[in-house]
């Protein structure tokens, strides 16, 4: 039996937050119940590449779940989610603060009726404070809380970070956690709770060392000048002379002194803390005086935290990868293709069969549990 088998989740969420943290909850075995609006259902099922009938994207955040197509404005037609939120265990919803209470979905309601139900909601900046309502993606949410500032490259040509930080590392991930430690706190009191998930609020964790040196030290990091951020000779990106880029972090001290030897870095400049940018300039020109080719063979056979930079299509061809099964679970569409699933962070144990291969759900595919779950209620 899977750790959530059994429970059930239902999920107003759409794009990347709340798909993602309900894909986790769903990999683990709960029973996952997208609401989607009629016609056109989650916006991701029109984004680009398509696979089948509907978007890459969508398959891959929405596998193994189930949809129902309802119109949340119509009272008649969200009547009929009635038995289903009688009898869930967590609802998920990602709009703007006082969307779900104008819809007569808002936790105060619902957990009227359901005293049990774990409600998270997933805002860019929380349910309170000034920002609440403003509307904001990713980039805004780094820019606002100061992690964007500590690394985005020169003004003239700023580098957009190349990972959702925002959605996935303070949405999903910190919506999962919650949603478990409130699973236990319910197994405890028989009570739920609602879960403020503010996906701005959470990035700076990713700061720590930003935040301590400011706050305790006074100083303040600048764009890409500190250790963790391209200010040291022991972490950071080298150019190679094919055009390709060495990821070096030798940060401890045993690993710095192999790496230096390795590159042949003359004795004078490896005291880096004399004058680091007279260090970097140097290792800068070592590294660019060979191929990617010549440093990876080289950087094989030493301990030194330094590996040369690969695509993604070469990551999934890493022997590494391959012998970690990390790509082993496949996810359909209903053409019947499959690709790999998306590897998700829960161990294999709690996960289903890796033969069964799952697939994203049709719009309103599943529209006959609304009628199943009234006739069981009227059954208790």
């Amino acid at each position: 039996m899977q750790p959530l088998d059994g429970y059930l989740v239902l999920d107003f969420s759409t794009l990347v937050p709340g798909p993602i943290a309900t894909l986790f909850l769903a990999e683990a075995g709960a029973e996952v119940i997208k609401i989607e609006r009629r016609n056109d259902g989650d916006d991701m099922r029109k984004y680009q590449p398509r696979w089948g009938d509907d978007s890459v994207n969508f398959a891959l955040l929405n596998r193994g779940k189930k949809s129902i197509a309802v119109d949340l404005k119509d009272a008649k037609d969200k009547t009929r989610l009635d038995p289903l939120i009688r009898r869930a265990d967590i609802l998920v919803e990602q709009f703007r603060p006082g969307v779900m209470d104008r819809l007569g979905l808002g936790y105060a309601e619902l957990s009227a009726i359901n005293p049990k139900l774990i409600y998270c909601s997933i805002t860019g900046y929380g349910q309170n404070g000034p920002k609440r309502q403003a509307a904001g993606h990713d980039l805004n949410y780094m820019g606002d809380t100061g992690l964007l500032a500590l690394s985005m490259g020169d003004s003239a040509a700023p580098v957009v970070p190349p990972a959702l930080i925002g959605d996935i590392a303070g949405g999903s991930y910190p919506a999962v956690l919650n949603i478990l430690l409130a699973l236990e706190a319910r197994r405890k009191t028989g009570c739920g709770q609602w879960l403020d998930i503010a996906m701005a609020d959470n990035l700076f964790p990713f700061m720590y060392w930003a935040l301590g040196n400011g706050l305790a030290a006074g100083q303040w990091p600048g764009n890409g000048t500190d250790f963790a951020t391209g200010g040291s000779p022991r972490y950071r990106l080298y150019g190679t002379r094919d055009g390709h880029v060495l990821a070096a972090a030798p940060m401890e001290q045993k690993f710095w002194e192999v790496f230096c030897e390795t590159i042949g870095l003359d004795e004078d400049q490896r005291n880096d803390h004399l004058n680091p940018s007279v260090t970097i300039q140097k290792i800068t020109e070592i590294i660019r005086s060979q191929d990617a080719d010549v440093w990876r063979t080289r950087f094989e056979n030493v301990d030194c935290c330094c590996s040369v930079v690969v695509d993604v299509q070469a990551a999934l061809r890493d022997p590494h990868f391959k012998a970690r099964n990390l790509f082993e679970y496949q996810v359909s569409n209903r053409n019947a293709a499959t690709i790999p699933a998306l590897p998700v962070p829960i161990d294999r144990s709690f996960r289903g069969p890796v033969a069964e291969v799952l697939s994203a759900p049709k719009l309103g595919g599943h529209n006959d549990i609304l009628s199943d779950s009234s006739e069981t209620l009227r059954n208790e």
